[in-house]
């Protein structure tokens, strides 16, 4: 998929889709449209496959989300952004993470939907405070939900959500100045995990509660992964556990003309 440049909504690029099954089988992709000025929108496509089965295109469909709510809009424009779909089981639907743009900076956002056509707004997450620091009041992105219920460190039946706070110091171009062997935890961006308790029984999860025994999964440990790690797709499940796949940061330097033409 390669944007349309006679296409408005995606003159400044299509990235960082979302892909999930629909309920008719069929596999469809959630990128974000990028139109002038870096206003996001998040549009739906479906993957056309040949006859051997490999994928050769998609089909647009049209704009799964656009900034209509507040807390996606800025003066200057507004973001629906990078988008994540699971089908949660235990709520039996689809749960859509965002990054949502305003003038307060990146928030997760979330949206639901039975048949992936139609999305209805959840709102920002809302999370518990973590000691001191109140995590609805800073930025964070790379969210995606368990398509299962799992135990909360409490042992409660609970929806979890990877997700990566950006807190002040820690962002690529301040941690790369600072000492190797400070407290990684404390001054990375790093994978965190989140619980939100649920009944077996919710019949109407149209308002989630609270995020709740907010911790750090995974942190930076090889040398490509330095400066941050984050949540790509959501967990899967498989015989041996969750897989997850992840994207790492080392170095905020361009590759230059010369090298990148002696690696070709």
């Amino acid at each position: 998929m390669e944007s349309d440049k006679d296409n408005e909504n995606e003159v400044e690029g299509v990235l960082n889709p979302a892909a999930t099954r629909g309920p008719d089988g069929e596999l469809y992709l959630f990128p974000r449209l990028v139109a002038k000025g870096n206003y996001s929108r998040i549009g739906i496509a479906k993957v056309i496959f040949n006859a051997a089965g490999d994928p050769v295109g998609v089909k647009r469909l049209g704009i799964a989300l656009q900034p209509e709510a507040d807390y996606e809009k800025r003066p200057d424009g507004g973001g629906c952004e990078d988008a994540r779909v699971t089908y949660v089981e235990p709520l039996q639907r689809y749960i859509m993470t965002y990054t949502a743009f305003s003038m307060a900076g990146p928030r997760i956002a979330l949206a639901q939907s039975t048949d992936l056509f139609n999305w209805e707004r959840l709102g920002l997450a809302d999370f518990a405070p973590y000691k001191l620091i109140d995590f609805n009041g800073i930025d964070n992105k790379d969210a995606c939900m368990f398509p299962l219920a799992v135990n909360s460190p409490h042992q409660h039946t609970a929806m979890a959500m990877l997700h990566r706070p950006l807190f002040p110091g820690t962002t690529p171009e301040e941690t790369k100045n600072e000492p190797i062997n400070r407290r990684i935890g404390d001054h990375h961006e790093c994978i965190w995990i989140s619980y939100c308790h649920i009944n077996k029984q919710i019949k109407k999860p149209y308002h989630l509660p609270k995020f709740v025994s907010n911790q750090t999964l995974a942190l930076p440990e090889e040398p490509w992964e330095f400066l941050k790690i984050g949540a790509g797709t959501p967990p899967i499940l498989t015989k041996h556990g969750w897989l997850i796949v992840y994207h790492g940061v080392s170095n905020l330097k361009p590759i230059s003309k010369d090298l990148r033409q002696l690696s070709l």
